[in-house]
């Protein structure tokens, strides 16, 4: 069990480490926790914030691990490593739209949109 623990967590210490992205995405989560502090926000959105943020870390690991795999099994350019490359490159981004759509709802009350 502790080796599984271990093992996750080199992965997301490889995600940091490796991916500027997952750094951009935890300083946003940083400043999300910061803005649900201020303003005050309901137990609810907390549950709202929590999924979101967690949906858009976990897709960021998720992308790594596509782009790792495909990189192991070929250097060469190949049209469909470059789709799966963008399919989940994609998917970061349709978690992270969703992440914006989450706030404003949340947030945007609280500045006046």
């Amino acid at each position: 069990m502790l080796r599984k623990l271990g093992a996750a967590l080199a992965g997301i210490h490889y995600c940091l480490r490796t991916q500027i992205n997952m750094v951009i995405h935890l300083l946003a989560m940083g400043a999300v926790i910061l803005a649900g502090i201020i303003f005050r926000v309901q137990p609810w959105e907390w549950v709202a914030l929590t999924i979101t943020i967690t949906m858009v870390l976990a897709a960021e690991a998720l992308n790594t691990a596509v782009e790792v795999t495909v990189n192991l099994y070929t250097k060469q350019y190949h049209p469909l490593a470059r789709v799966a490359k963008d399919v989940a490159a994609g998917a970061v981004l349709i978690t992270a739209l969703g992440a914006l759509f989450v706030a404003y709802f949340i947030f945007g009350p609280h500045l006046g949109f």
